[in-house]
């Protein structure tokens, strides 16, 4: 296959776009998708649609670097995972990296409730799950959540995003049972510059996806067999 045309209109079509990739997924036993909010949630939205497969998000969060919190250091996941990428030079003290991932755990946890509304996430174990997300940067958020699900014992882990930096994709090669990575730029640089359009994903948005895939799947499974 072709690698795709770029930058992408948008997260949705990143999502058809990274879709396409994914297609011998489906039928699989098990299946499941998970977006890492917020902004893997629109692209996973559509993976999860042409898979015919439930939807989840699974929550991380980027620990960014005191006075620079868009410049990621690390990343923390449910399960109490950690992952620091901390660049040469420029180490924090343990101190800040703790008052940091405190803030972020307090954040991870509301986001927890207000995603699922008290909805238990959905079981992994056993299962063949594909994390998604929008691109891949340092990969540390990415590496989190494959450690942390993980510990949940799935069958199969796929890490799928529409673009990432070649680096981070080989990184994440040795965690995965897969990646799934259509294009890999040389000069990557930042996610954002392979999107046309490239907005903030609020909760909002993140809310109404979850359940307008949750009301699909409940049509397609009450649907009468022809």
């Amino acid at each position: 296959m072709n690698g795709p045309r770029l930058p992408y209109a948008d997260r949705l079509e990143a999502g058809r776009v990274l879709a396409g990739h994914l297609a011998d997924y489906r039928g699989s036993p098990g299946l499941l998708v998970l977006g890492l909010p917020r902004g893997g949630v629109p692209v996973a939205h559509e993976v999860a649609r042409a898979l015919s497969a439930p939807l989840d998000v699974f929550i991380v969060r980027k620990l960014g670097y005191p006075g620079h919190p868009e410049f990621a250091m690390g990343a923390i996941a449910s399960g109490g995972v950690r992952v620091m990428k901390v660049l040469p030079g420029l180490e924090p003290s343990q101190h800040a990296i703790e008052q940091i991932a405190a803030g972020e755990q307090e954040e991870l946890k509301r986001r927890e409730v207000l995603y699922r509304g008290g909805r238990p996430p959905l079981v992994v174990r056993g299962r063949t799950v594909i994390v998604v997300d929008d691109g891949l940067a340092t990969g540390a958020t990415m590496e989190a959540a494959v450690q942390a699900l993980r510990r949940q014992a799935p069958l199969h882990v796929c890490v799928a995003v529409p673009v990432g930096a070649p680096d981070s994709c080989q990184a994440l090669a040795g965690l995965a049972d897969r990646v799934a990575c259509p294009a890999q730029p040389e000069s990557f640089r930042a996610v954002s510059l392979w999107y046309r359009d490239f907005p903030q994903t609020d909760d909002d948005e993140v809310r109404r996806l979850l359940a307008e895939h949750e009301q699909h799947e409940s049509l397609a499974a009450h649907a009468p067999e022809h």
